[in-house]
C-alpha cells in the first residue's frame, strides 16, 4: 500500500472512533450527570529514506467537555447539583471516583449513597453518614449537610490536576490518574439534578458530518484498489 492509502486509512479509523464517541453522546443525552466527549487528533510524521515524509493522522485522545449541564429541580432532599467546577467524590472497590451524577440514596447503615451503593464522601475524604433521627437535612452552598441547624457532614467537591487525563468508566464515572485537588468555587444545590451537557443538535450534525468524510475516505480507498489491481492486471498479462 503507498503512503496514501496509509494515510487515508489512518483517517479512516480516527472518524470510525469519532462516529462512536458522537454516537454515545447522542444515546446519554437524557443521563443524569453524563459529561459530553470530544476526540483529539494527532499527527504523526516521519521522514522517509529516499522519498518523501510519510504522515499518519490518530484520534486516540478522548476530552472531556467542562460546559455546566442544566439544573432541573427534583425536590428530593438527596438530589444534588453541582453549579459550576468540580466533581463529586465517590468511593468505589476499585478506588475513589469522580462524578457530577448527584442522585443519592441513604443505605441501611445511613451512609450517603449512589444508585450502585457506593459511598459518597466528604471533605476529608470520610464517607458522609447521615444520623437515623436526622428529620430534616438541609444543605448549604458549600455543601454542608445539617438536621434542624446541627452540622453533620460537609460533602467533597474535587477536580483532577490533569483534564485529559480523565478516564471515564462508565457513562457518569471517572478515574483520575493524576489525582484530584479540592474546589472551592462550586456551588451545590439541593432538590435539583444537573442533566447531560450534550447537545443533541450539534451533535447529530457533527456525525452527518463524520459519515460523509467516511463515506469520502472510503471512496477513495475503493478507488486506489482498483487502480492497483487494474495496474497488476496489466502486467500479468
Amino acid at each position: 500500500m503507498e503512503s496514501a492509502g496509509y494515510t487515508t486509512l489512518t483517517r479512516q479509523s480516527g472518524l470510525l472512533r469519532e462516529l462512536q464517541v458522537v454516537a454515545n453522546n447522542i444515546a446519554n443525552a437524557a443521563t443524569t450527570g453524563y459529561r459530553q466527549e470530544g476526540l483529539i487528533f494527532s499527527e504523526f510524521v516521519k521522514r522517509t529514506e529516499g522519498g518523501p515524509s510519510l504522515s499518519m493522522a490518530r484520534g486516540n485522545v478522548r476530552m472531556t467537555s467542562t460546559l455546566q449541564g442544566p439544573l432541573t429541580p427534583t425536590g428530593g432532599m438527596l438530589d444534588l447539583a453541582i453549579e459550576g467546577d468540580g466533581f463529586f467524590l465517590i468511593e468505589t472497590p476499585a478506588g475513589e471516583r469522580l462524578t457530577r451524577a448527584g442522585s443519592f440514596t441513604l443505605s441501611a447503615q445511613g451512609d450517603l449513597v449512589t444508585p450502585d451503593g457506593f459511598r459518597v464522601l466528604d471533605a476529608g475524604g470520610a464517607p458522609v453518614f447521615i444520623p437515623p433521627d436526622a428529620s430534616s437535612i438541609g444543605l448549604s452552598p458549600d455543601g454542608t449537610l445539617s438536621d434542624n441547624g446541627r452540622p453533620l457532614a460537609q460533602i467533597g467537591l474535587v477536580r483532577p490536576i490533569d483534564r485529559i487525563g480523565m478516564i471515564r468508566e462508565d457513562g457518569v464515572m471517572f478515574h483520575a490518574d493524576s489525582g484530584f485537588e479540592p474546589v472551592e468555587e462550586g456551588v451545590i444545590h439541593q432538590g435539583f439534578l444537573e442533566g447531560a451537557n450534550v447537545d443533541p443538535i450539534g451533535q447529530v450534525a457533527r456525525m452527518i458530518e463524520v459519515q460523509r468524510a467516511y463515506e469520502m475516505g472510503q471512496s477513495f480507498l475503493d478507488t486506489e484498489h482498483e487502480r492497483v489491481t487494474s495496474a497488476l492486471d496489466s502486467l500479468i498479462r
